[in-house]
């Protein structure tokens, strides 16, 4: 694929590749600018599920405006591939960042407010995610969070609407397990329909995991991690690493009660708490 053309962008390397599709730098001849192209290659993404998920992502994105949502520029097609042209973010992602070493808690929480204010604005625009994880969040070489991968992502009935939940493309089969296991709420783990307080619950698994650098919830298989994510609950953060402070403490908590009632109702709420400790 390199230097293949797609209208007018010319493709210059693979930064990586997902189940969605690869992922590809790409010079814009036109604006002179770098953006980000992922490819679902008919061939090797066969099935018209996946490309009706490839084009919901593009239509989800779109909804709003945020500095820290990858915007997405337009869809494209390439000798019958589809192609989202997205923003280009040089960094790593932040599971890579994890990786590398233990965030500390002032770093934790710069990320923490950035993520709950992404979810604020998808949650406003009736968009619920349904796959936050440190995987789908880049951290630009400027520290800026940018959440990835509208892929999954659900649209919530406006009040005028009488179903429970809507799809941007076709309605997921019910009861299906949609998600990853370690970053579930409950709810998505036992196939039940989700609002934006599952995007809270798995938004309280990736900051237990930026604070703490362990994962909420383990096992050794999908079954063992779905059945933690029910009905066990992750070791106090605080047991785990003292110099958290409390009031985050109570934040993670409250994301990661197993009822959705109990949880922010979105990530506005969660937003605001998070705000008022970082200007404590």
């Amino acid at each position: 694929m390199i230097g293949t053309e797609i209208g007018p962008y010319t493709i210059i390397e693979k930064l990586g590749q997902g189940g969605m599709g690869d992922v590809y730098k790409a010079k814009d001849t036109q604006l002179k600018r770098f953006v980000a192209i992922k490819i679902l290659r008919a061939d090797r993404h066969a099935g018209n599920e996946n490309r009706l998920r490839f084009i919901q992502e593009a239509r989800a994105a779109p909804a709003f405006n945020h500095p820290n949502i990858v915007q997405i520029y337009e869809l494209e097609s390439h000798g019958g591939d589809d192609c989202i042209v997205m923003e280009f973010t040089p960094g790593r992602t932040l599971a890579q960042r994890m990786k590398a070493s233990l965030l500390t808690v002032d770093e934790a929480l710069h990320y923490a407010a950035q993520i709950a204010s992404a979810l604020a604005a998808a949650h406003a625009a009736k968009i619920v995610h349904r796959d936050i994880k440190p995987a789908n969040i880049v951290i630009t070489d400027g520290g800026i969070v940018k959440i990835l991968d509208f892929g999954l992502a659900k649209i919530q009935p406006t009040l005028q609407s009488t179903d429970t939940t809507q799809s941007i493309g076709p309605l997921t089969t019910p009861n299906a397990i949609i998600g990853t296991p370690s970053y579930m709420s409950p709810e998505q783990a036992e196939g039940k329909p989700v609002d934006a307080t599952s995007d809270v619950f798995s938004a309280g698994a990736t900051f237990y995991e930026m604070f703490s650098g362990i994962r909420a919830f383990q096992g050794d298989s999908m079954y063992n991690i779905l059945s933690n994510v029910i009905g066990t609950e992750p070791e106090p953060l605080r047991s785990v690493r003292p110099e958290v402070p409390k009031a985050v403490e109570r934040i993670i908590n409250r994301c990661l009660a197993k009822s959705p009632q109990a949880r922010y109702p979105s990530g506005q709420e969660l937003a605001s708490d998070l705000d008022t400790i970082r200007k404590r």
